[in-house]
């Protein structure tokens, strides 16, 4: 499985220690885990490692296993309050010190609001200063909550769900960390999601997690800018500059008002595309030295 998921499109691989594995089995689990990450090439490909929380019976013997050769970041399942990270921060500087690590070199991707009290805390999830990206969990606070279903007969996340993307995805805004939307389950529904993927992208995240590998190429195409956007980007930009030097802000552009939000986010969008061609530059650079 981990040899097919370094030919896929992902960007990122979730090594999982929690809900994909049984409890007898955790043990075995964090030492092959371990293994790969000491000696599999990754190659241009984030590695992470979800680990169990650390109040399980499973959570520090996850980082006390994996950091002398550590992941990039660890995926951070059910945060309660930020208290749970400072905790996880606190271990990881530890561990970092003992094994010659940088300081704060690995990260933290939350997989915030799956539980009740996390939902209630997502806003300060981001001041631990590990926090790179949040995500969020339907499928664990519908448990916890318990109730059969968190979308409606037409496919739409009920309120309370919904509640929790928007919160997740201002939060991360507002902590400037990667906002990420959460997996779509139904891995056969490609057209839902496509959907989800597209309303996604409008709405500000910045990626999607996938549950299935059939899902990557779809996540990536709806979270990858057009050409047509970037070059209409690139083309407001230069409008700007040209108004600028007659000292104007706002004016009319292709038939509506544009002003400095638009400027910023035509900004965004364009540094977006630079960054995501220097990741296809690198990952082609991978495969080239590997062929």
């Amino acid at each position: 499985m981990l040899a097919k998921a370094l030919r896929t499109n992902a960007d990122t691989l979730i090594l999982d220690l929690e809900d994909a594995v049984t409890p007898e089995r955790k043990d075995e689990v964090r030492g092959v885990v371990a293994s790969w990450l000491a000696d599999t090439d990754f190659g241009p490909k984030e590695k992470t490692v979800r680990i169990n929380p650390l109040g399980t019976p499973w959570g520090h013997a996850d980082l006390e296993a994996t950091m002398a050769t550590p992941p990039d970041a660890y995926v951070v399942p059910k945060p309660d309050t930020l208290d749970d990270l400072d905790a996880i921060d606190a271990e990881l500087s530890r561990l970092e010190r003992r094994h010659g690590h940088p300081d704060r070199g690995v990260g933290l991707i939350l997989i915030a609001a799956e539980t009740p009290l996390g939902a209630l805390n997502v806003a300060t999830l981001p001041r631990c200063p590990r926090v790179v990206a949040m995500s969020w969990g339907a499928e664990d606070l519908s448990a916890a909550l318990g109730v059969p279903a968190n979308r409606d007969e037409a496919g739409n996340y009920l309120p309370v769900y919904q509640h929790c993307r928007v919160v997740t995805l201002l939060s991360a805004a507002a902590g400037g960390v990667q906002p990420v939307d959460a997996v779509y389950v139904d891995f056969r529904d490609i057209d839902g999601l496509r959907a989800e993927c597209e309303e996604g992208a409008r709405l500000g995240f910045t990626g999607k997690i996938s549950i299935h590998p059939d899902q990557i190429d779809v996540i990536n195409a709806a979270f990858t800018p057009r050409p047509d956007q970037v070059a209409e980007a690139r083309a407001l930009i230069q409008a700007f500059e040209e108004a600028g030097v007659e000292g104007r802000m706002a004016f009319s552009y292709n038939g509506q008002m544009v002003d400095a939000p638009h400027l910023s986010r035509a900004r965004a969008l364009v540094e977006r595309a630079r960054a995501l061609e220097e990741r296809i530059r690198e990952i082609e650079g991978e495969v080239t030295r590997d062929a």
